[in-house]
């Protein structure tokens, strides 16, 4: 694995050489004045210079040098902002600039699909032209060329949003479940405009998920870098989102599509919505009821996984369009009726039933399975693991009692994990 690199940022410059003109790239601006404080921080700027000048730049140096690190936590690079303050102030909900009149603050704009790779590729391109950081200025695209219209430029929304609206278009998710094109998203109610901060999540630069790659618009120009897990400053404060219209493969508005279909991001562990329990009952009625011990529900469970995988199976397909989440293409047969049923599962050979997977058998876990594996184990004489008798919960009592099951066979190692695989199932069942 590659060290984590951290981009070299230019310092702001208004040169005029060929290369700096390229790096800043054309722009465009609303006719307006700058705001107040960038004017009041302009002559502050113009004041200390004079004063440098008169003291001597041996003297104002040093001090300009301590202004700039103080409180700066430790090991951030030379531009982060110091600890309670934030260098990337943002403009409010606003049309794409020259594509339509004003927006309403309270409007919901329509959720368009979206696959990772073209989020990303997107933010690419703001990365490849070094677009300049500015809350006022737009870039050649319709965004506003700061955070929050960085972001909406890479999930492709069709205005400008801030990071009060941006939660609006995604759904609250967990660092273990974060992916790239997915956004980490502090948004400071007390100070909105200057609190506030929003960046794209690359992808994690190492095992134990502390650094990550960060793509965000920020003073001077559009970086990536690899960045401590949540940020810099205001860590606790940064929380994990993924865009609702995110999807493995349909482009395009997806109210085109019959039902319509809500977006990957509703689907898979730690899921917990009225479109889980929607997708449960179509596949009942497509012949998937066997999978189901109870509900179907709104929380995400592996008999939604297994079944939706049944269905697609049926349909004959294999590996990664077979993965038991249900896409745009698995969504429109289910919606429209259309494709091939789930066939009946063929009975289990000799009296063993079929062993339903390992998802079925992890902490959280509540299911009938869970209670079948704690009665057989009692059966072969692992009872004194359960003080008050096995249930459809998993707990640590079901584990010691497989792992120790697993070892009278003679496994050692990883293959007395105490978790129950195909031939810990086979051996007890038979």
């Amino acid at each position: 694995m590659e060290s984590p690199v951290f981009e070299e940022i230019d310092p702001a410059s208004d040169c005029d050489c060929p290369g700096c003109v390229r790096g800043r790239g054309p722009s465009c601006s609303p006719a307006a004045r700058p705001p107040a404080r960038a004017a009041a921080a302009h002559r502050a700027l113009v004041v200390a210079a004079v004063t440098a000048a008169v003291l001597g730049a041996g003297q104002a140096a040093p001090a300009a040098a301590t202004t700039r690190t103080a409180g700066r936590p430790p090991g951030a690079p030379a531009d982060q902002p110091r600890v309670g303050e934030s260098e990337t102030p943002q403009g409010d909900v606003g049309a794409l600039f020259g594509h339509g009149g004003p927006t309403k603050v309270g409007e919901h704009a329509a959720i368009v699909a979206a696959t990772r790779s073209q989020i990303v590729s997107r933010a690419k391109k703001w990365l490849d032209a070094r677009v300049p950081y500015s809350m006022s200025r737009y870039w050649r695209d319709g965004y506003r060329q700061d955070c929050s219209g960085f972001v909406s430029m890479a999930w492709d929304l069709p205005r400008n949003e801030w990071t009060g609206s941006l939660g609006r278009y995604a759904m609250r998710i967990t660092k273990g479940q974060l992916q790239p094109g997915d956004i980490l998203l502090f948004h400071n109610p007390v100070n909105p405009q200057r609190g506030s901060h929003v960046v794209l999540f690359g992808g994690w630069t190492d095992n134990r998920h502390t650094t990550y790659i960060a793509y965000e618009q920020a003073p001077p120009h559009t970086r990536r870098r690899a960045t401590p897990y949540a940020y810099w400053t205001n860590s606790k404060r940064y929380v994990p989102y993924r865009y609702k219209g995110l999807t493995r493969g349909a482009v395009g508005p997806l109210a085109a599509l019959p039902g319509p279909y809500p977006g990957a991001a509703y689907f898979g562990p730690g899921a917990n919505n009225p479109h889980v329990t929607r997708l449960g009952r179509m596949l009942v009625a497509r012949g998937g009821a066997s999978y189901y011990a109870k509900g179907p529900g709104p929380r995400w469970t592996d008999a939604d996984r297994r079944a939706t995988q049944a269905f697609q199976r049926a349909q004959g397909w294999t590996g990664a369009a077979a993965d038991g989440l249900p896409g745009p293409r698995t969504w429109q047969l289910l919606v429209t009726g259309k494709g091939k049923d789930i066939k009946a599962a063929a009975p289990a050979s000799h009296g063993v039933p079929g062993y339903p997977g390992r998802g079925m058998f992890r902490p959280g876990a509540d299911n009938r399975y869970v209670t079948e594996l704690g009665r057989q184990l009692v059966k072969k004489g692992y009872g004194r693991f359960y003080p008050n008798g096995p249930g459809s919960r998993w707990s640590d009592a079901d584990r010691r009692a497989v792992e120790a099951f697993q070892r009278a066979q003679g496994w050692r190692g990883g293959a007395a994990d105490g978790l129950p695989g195909p031939e810990t199932w086979r051996r007890l069942f038979a």
